[in-house]
């Protein structure tokens, strides 16, 4: 399923925002899974990069002098230019801490917030990191005890009464919830509900007890970001600007937002500027610190990136379990946020790199960043 037209460049109202729902949610379900996509076809890769100037959010360098073979880079962006990748918005790599390469594709430009899709996910994650930092809120904490202004809640059972903000985290709510195949689904349902999206998930019967199973449940992490705003007493978007995209100087970030009280769409409508996607995978290579300040603690960033459930799923041919809202690649310890369409952040902290990827790929696609970021860009670092 494609966005509707218009979706995936910034709303300029809140009509068009509430427009763009049905769309965004129907991708926002696992996105990036699949089997092992095809190569590019062999395209003239013959292109220079575009020099990338130092500017006040972020330092930049040449990427030989960081240690990444520009003539690879060079020849990976020819091959985007020529559309191998498909419809790909942005490419942007840092190497210890240092801006190499910042691409864009397709009539985008730095400034303009993009669609993050499912990465929406992980950025979620980390606000509660924050909330539980700061002592607001608890991985063991009971959902439906901070959710007390929504009794009674139907389909309520021991199972449910269980259900904590650590299973919210990684997916294994126990809800009886598929959306593997949108049409009809329970995302389908709450995109067209026109209802209080927390209601509609409290309310969803269960299947099994939280916390035995793996199932993605895009409605879960929505409800996640109403139960951050229970705990911390801000609407999550406001607790956002406050203590991650405040400190991180982020420019122009907004959400999708529906019921109740335009809550906004935490499991998928989020947009970014591609150079602050790249914040985002900084802060988490440099363990929750941004220009020496500590905004996440280490210790939540290593939790939440650590393996947490096994997933049997893959992005191409590479395995990937599930930390909290983060996926985890094997073997090579690449810890990744991806969206449908062709939205990525990679962090390798062994080879201190962030590579961030926009696009407005059909998830139908047969290559995608995933695919040169293995053969292309991991290759390209010495």
């Amino acid at each position: 399923m494609q966005l509707e037209p218009g979706a995936a460049r910034p709303a300029r109202s809140a009509s068009r925002r509430r427009a763009a729902v049905a769309a965004l949610l129907a991708l926002s379900a696992a996105a990036g899974c699949s089997g092992s996509p095809s190569g590019p076809s062999d395209v003239d890769a013959r292109a220079a990069l575009t020099p990338v100037l130092p500017t006040a959010e972020w330092p930049s360098a040449a990427p030989d002098s960081e240690g990444v073979d520009s003539a690879r880079l060079a020849a990976l962006v020819g091959r985007i230019r020529a559309r191998a990748y498909g419809s790909i918005s942005s490419l942007l790599v840092v190497r210890n801490g240092q801006l190499v390469v910042e691409e864009y594709f397709n009539g985008a430009t730095p400034s303009v917030p993009h669609t993050m899709q499912s990465v929406s996910k992980s950025v979620t994650s980390l606000l509660a990191g924050i909330a539980i930092d700061q002592g607001r809120l608890g991985l063991a904490d009971r959902v439906l005890a901070l959710m007390r202004t929504y009794d009674p809640v139907a389909n309520r059972d021991a199972r449910k009464d269980a259900l904590t903000v650590r299973d919210l985290l990684t997916m294994r709510t126990g809800f009886d919830w598929s959306e593997n195949v949108y049409a009809g689904s329970p995302l389908q349902r709450l995109n067209d509900c026109r209802c209080d999206w927390l209601r509609f998930v409290l309310d969803w019967p269960m299947r099994e007890t939280p916390g035995t199973r793996f199932e993605y449940v895009s409605g879960g992490v929505i409800l996640l970001g109403g139960v951050i705003g229970a705990a911390t007493g801000q609407r999550i978007d406001r607790f956002a600007d406050q203590y991650l995209f405040g400190p991180l100087q982020m420019q122009g970030p907004y959400w999708i937002s529906g019921q109740p009280d335009d809550l906004p769409h935490t499991g998928g409508g989020l947009y970014l500027r591609a150079r602050d996607m790249a914040k985002i995978g900084q802060l988490v290579l440099d363990e929750g610190r941004w220009r020496g300040a500590q905004i996440v603690s280490a210790r939540w960033i290593h939790e939440s990136t650590a393996r947490a459930v096994a997933t049997g799923r893959s992005f191409g041919s590479h395995p990937v379990d599930y930390g909290y809202l983060w996926w985890v690649t094997s073997p090579s310890e690449i810890i990744t946020a991806s969206g449908a369409l062709g939205q990525w952040i990679f962090v390798s902290p062994r080879d201190r790199l962030v590579v961030t990827a926009t696009g407005n790929n059909d998830n139908g696609f047969q290559v995608s960043p995933v695919d040169f970021f293995y053969a292309e860009i991991l290759t390209a670092v010495r």
